[in-house]
C-alpha cells in the first residue's frame, strides 16, 4: 500500500517531535534506517505572515530523503494558505496535520488534540487544507480528549470522508499526554473502520514492540517518537528484523560516536551556543543506561562551551575503551 508514490507498506517514520526533530536529528535517523522524516511542529499562521524563524525550521537537505511537514493551527483559512506555501516549496512529500498534541500551549488555542472535541472545525481544516495543497494530505490524532470521549473511530471516519490520503493515530487520550500504556487496540478498530492507510504510533521501544503492534493493529507502518530519543538505530534494527536479517546491536563505543556526530552536525547548523544548551537533552538521552554516564549528564548539563563537551564525550570513550 502507498501514500501518494512513495511510501510503501511496512516502513518506519520518525515522528515529529517539537524540539526533537530538527534537521541534525532528522539525518542522524535517516542515516539508521527511517523511510520517512517529519519536521517539528509548523505554525501555519506564522508561515502565513512570513516569520523568518518559521520558515528556517523548514530547511531541508537532501541527504535527509523523503521528509513530511506537519503544520498546526485552528484557523481554517490560514492551514490552507500555509499548505500552498509548503506545496510551492517542493521540499516535501507530505503536508501534515496535526490533531494530537497535548500541550496546553497548543490546546489551549483549541488546537493539536483540542480539535478532537470540535469535530466540525477539524474537518473544515482538511476541507481547507486539500484545497489548496499539491501534496498528499494527512492527518495525526489521538485516541480521544479524554476516556469521556474516545472518539478515534469516528474522527477517522470522518477525516477520510474529508479526503486524506493517511491517518496516523497515537493510542493514548489527550488526557494521558505520555502516561500510562498505549492503547493498541483504538488502532485496530481504526484500522478496520477505514480503506486508507493507517499509521500506527504510541510505546515503540523495540523490535519486539514494533512486530507486536503491526500483528495486533494490522496497520500498515509504524511512526516512532520518544522510542528514537537517544536510539535512531531502532529504525535499522526494525528494517533488518522485519526483513529476516542479523540484528545488529550497538555498543556504547558506537553511540558516543554518534553522539559526536549529531552534536558536530549540530554546530555546523545550528552554531556552538545553540547547540550547546539543545543538545542537553539529546545527550542525556544517548548517555542512557550506559556505566558510570550519570555524573557525567550532570556535567553536561552545566558546561557552556562546545569543546569542553565533545572533550568530555572522548575522554569518556577512551575510558570505555579501556574497560573493554
Amino acid at each position: 500500500m502507498k501514500i501518494g508514490n512513495f511510501v510503501t507498506q511496512g516502513e518506519t517514520f520518525l515522528a515529529p517531535m517539537a524540539g526533537v526533530t530538527d534537521f541534525p536529528f532528522r539525518v542522524i535517523c535517516k542515516k539508521y534506517g527511517a523511510s520517512l522524516l517529519y519536521t517539528e511542529m509548523i505554525n501555519a499562521k506564522a508561515l502565513s505572515y512570513g516569520d523568518d524563524n518559521t520558515f528556517s525550521m523548514l530547511e531541508v537537505k537532501p541527504e535527509e530523503g523523503d521528509v513530511a511537514v506537519q503544520i498546526f493551527g485552528h484557523e481554517p483559512e490560514y492551514m490552507a494558505e500555509a499548505a500552498s506555501i509548503l506545496s510551492d516549496l517542493g521540499r516535501f512529500k507530505i503536508i501534515d496535520i496535526n490533531m494530537g498534541c497535548p500541550a496546553p500551549k497548543i490546546t489551549k488555542n483549541n488546537e493539536g488534540s483540542a480539535l478532537m472535541k470540535d469535530p466540525k472545525l477539524a474537518f473544515s481544516i482538511i476541507d481547507s487544507v486539500k484545497k489548496t495543497s499539491k501534496l498528499p494530505v494527512t492527518v495525526k490524532f489521538r485516541k480521544g480528549w479524554d476516556e469521556n470521549s474516545i472518539n478515534a473511530v469516528e474522527f477517522a471516519l470522518n477525516a477520510e470522508a474529508a479526503g486524506v490520503d493517511c491517518i496516523t493515530i497515537h493510542g493514548r487520550t489527550r488526557e494521558q499526554y505520555y502516561s500510562g500504556k498505549a492503547d493498541w487496540d483504538i488502532i485496530e478498530k481504526v484500522k478496520k473502520s477505514v480503506k486508507i492507510p493507517v499509521i500506527a504510533n504510541g510505546d515503540i521501544f523495540s523490535i519486539e514492540d514494533a512486530s507486536s503492534i503491526i500483528k495486533k493493529t494490522g496497520a500498515d507502518a509504524y511512526m516512532i517518537g520518544r522510542g528514537s530519543q537517544g536510539n535512531p538505530f531502532i529504525f535499522s534494527q526494525i528494517k533488518d528484523f522485519m526483513g529476516g536479517n542479523e540484528i545488529k546491536e550497538v555498543s556504547d563505543i558506537e553511540k558516543i560516536d554518534v553522539m559526536l556526530e549529531h552534536y558536530n552536525l549540530s554546530i555546523k547548523y545550528k552554531g556552538e551556543d545553540k547547540t550547546v544548551r539543545e543538545m542537553r537533552k539529546h545527550l542525556g538521552w544517548y548517555l542512557k543506561g550506559m556505566y558510570g554516564s550519570a555524573k557525567m549528564r550532570d556535567d553536561i548539563n552545566h558546561i557552556n562551551s562546545a569543546d569542553e563537551v565533545k572533550q568530555m564525550m572522548r575522554d569518556y570513550r577512551a575510558s570505555l575503551t579501556q574497560n573493554d
